[in-house]
């Protein structure tokens, strides 16, 4: 599946980081993950991490799939607000769903730390109000969110102004928000499961999968065959095609990069991410060289054709409505992309086993707006499973919610 179209940034600042071979022998492993984005490289690191035998296959290069595509901003904030979430599923499941969030941003910090090149780094976040009516909602949304001890601190039109100059009715600002390279920290933790003894083959196509009640037998395309106690589906949106229920649609979200702007323009953008309440959603942020990174303009669009006509145009308008909020920056693109992402119907991701593979094989289905975040939540979630421990949000984001 073609996952991307343009030239997304990381993948030309970065080139091609390293190759892995490809399995060409059989093997066998404690767990077999399958996929070698930022999500199957989060699973990976922390199974390897406390003493798992790990071995992860991606059918293109590391990190060449979606990973490559993303925008990489790093937040607590779910898709589906706090509020919204609550009246699906109660207050308090909406909350440690919410805090989880909160808490994977140190956590990935942690995971990040040592690692070469990856520019994590901690970040304010500010929600806009794109329209007047907007403010109650959002206001109505950050008292919620500090009743559940969550960082959301109201701004009004003149707070806005004087500290960000931007024209709204007011906006959520976090501390809970940061940045990072995904493509250079997938490699990254790669190399360190590979230190740790793991297997890591990219160019490996897996062919099928046969559960047993002590394993899963993996077959690839060139005919290895990986024994495993569990495998990991991490393909990001293929997973989709191994189970026979749509839980996602998917869509495409677009994006371009700027040249390097003066610290003394991007002011506060320097260490504040900003997106807003309409949907679909502008987005932007500064990376470690003071470029502006911006997305937005999701569509539905899953055509890799059509997607790939559409870039040039919604980069321009991205542009205008960068400068609609932000009219002294001026910034100069450079590169211009776009990506498929899933959506779930409620905004959360989907991680544990599915009834139509049984206990060992599971999904890690890191679906939404902040999916390096759910991926970080993920990784533990899963291993929990994997070592036959409880975890309090197996439940919530597992496929069990649907019924």
């Amino acid at each position: 599946m073609d996952l991307k179209s343009g030239y997304p940034w990381w993948a030309v600042r970065n080139g091609l980081i390293q190759a892995f071979p490809p399995l060409e022998r059989d093997l066998r492993c404690d767990v077999l993950v399958v996929g070698g984005g930022i999500t199957g490289a989060l699973i990976a690191d922390e199974l390897s991490g406390h003493g798992h035998e790990v071995a992860l296959i991606e059918q293109r290069d590391i990190g060449w799939g979606s990973t490559a595509a993303s925008t990489a901003l790093l937040q607590y904030e779910i898709d589906t607000h706090l509020l919204e979430l609550a009246q699906r599923y109660g207050h308090e499941a909406a909350t440690l769903a919410y805090r989880a969030c909160a808490e994977a941003i140190p956590a990935l910090g942690d995971v990040a730390r040592g690692l070469k090149d990856v520019d994590f780094r901690r970040m304010d976040s500010l929600y806009l109000a794109s329209r007047r009516r907007d403010v109650p909602r959002l206001m109505a949304e950050g008292q919620a969110r500090r009743s559940a001890g969550l960082d959301a601190r109201w701004l009004g039109p003149e707070a806005l102004a004087e500290r960000f100059d931007v024209d709204a009715g007011g906006a959520l600002l976090t501390r809970q928000a940061a940045r990072v390279d995904p493509y250079c920290l997938t490699y990254g933790l790669l190399k360190r499961v590979r230190r740790r003894g793991g297997h890591i083959h990219d160019r490996t196509v897996l062919h099928t999968l046969t559960p047993g009640t002590r394993g899963v037998t993996a077959q690839t395309e060139s005919g290895a065959t990986i024994r495993a106690g569990h495998v990991v589906l991490a393909m990001g949106y293929t997973n989709q095609r191994w189970i026979r229920q749509r839980v996602a649609r998917n869509r495409s979200s677009y994006a371009f990069i700027t040249d390097p702007v003066d610290a003394a323009v991007l002011g506060p953008l320097q260490r504040t991410m900003v997106w807003e309440s309409a949907r679909p959603y502008l987005y932007l942020r500064a990376t470690g060289d003071r470029r502006l990174l911006v997305g937005g303009l999701d569509d539905a669009i899953d055509i890799p054709a059509r997607r790939d006509r559409r870039v040039e145009g919604k980069a321009d308008k991205l542009m205008k409505q960068l400068l609609d909020w932000f009219p002294r920056l001026a910034p100069t693109p450079a590169f211009s992309w776009a990506g498929t992402f899933a959506e779930t119907a409620d905004g959360l991701p989907f991680f544990g086993p599915h009834e139509q593979w049984g206990p060992r094989v599971q999904f890690a289905m890191a679906y939404g707006g902040n999916g390096i975040t759910y991926s970080m939540i993920g990784a533990g979630l899963l291993r929990a499973r994997i070592e036959r421990r409880g975890h309090p949000l197996a439940a919530l984001f597992g496929f069990d919610r649907l019924g």
